[in-house]
């Protein structure tokens, strides 16, 4: 049975008749047409389809829509302000911390969260808060440093 789920998308205010069962991966990608966010493993190991809602990184892909409803969420899509790629967007262009691509909007989703509550981040808290991100390509110590990059310009406010 259908209901009608509210929520905030990208800053804006969202209300669309959904299976509340349904994942919040599958909602943002063929309801909203947001693609950024990818399925990966379909069990919330890998975490390319990592999402901010309310501020904290979730696996989408595990998260029935419900669970969404009256809170905030951010995908990548929502990160850019004004045409402005957010920090961590442009530092891991940078620092050419990806190579296929699958896995990076998780990462940027997860380092978001990480440095949300922890700005200045040492190169061990960056491995520990992103160990759960997968990425097959071996672009760890590129994203290490675009992470730390990014840390520093968002303490002046993003």
């Amino acid at each position: 049975m259908e209901e009608t789920i509210r929520f905030e998308l990208n800053g804006k205010r969202t209300e669309l008749l959904l299976d509340p069962n349904q994942t919040l991966l599958w909602v943002l990608r063929y309801k909203c047409g947001l693609t950024g966010t990818k399925y990966g493993c379909g069990m919330g190991f890998c975490g390319a389809c990592t999402v901010l809602l309310e501020g904290e990184p979730v696996r989408s892909c595990m998260l029935p829509v419900s669970d969404a409803a009256n809170k905030k969420i951010i995908t990548i899509e929502g990160l850019a302000r004004n045409g402005d790629l957010h920090p961590l967007q442009k530092a891991f262009m940078e620092y050419d911390a990806l190579q296929c691509g699958y896995c990076t909007p998780g990462m940027i989703m997860t380092a978001v969260g990480l440095l949300m509550k922890n700005p200045e981040p040492s190169q061990q808290d960056i491995i520990k808060g992103m160990e759960d991100n997968l990425c097959r390509c071996g672009s760890h110590v590129r994203i290490i440093k675009a992470i730390q990059t990014a840390g520093k310009e968002m303490k002046g406010g993003r």
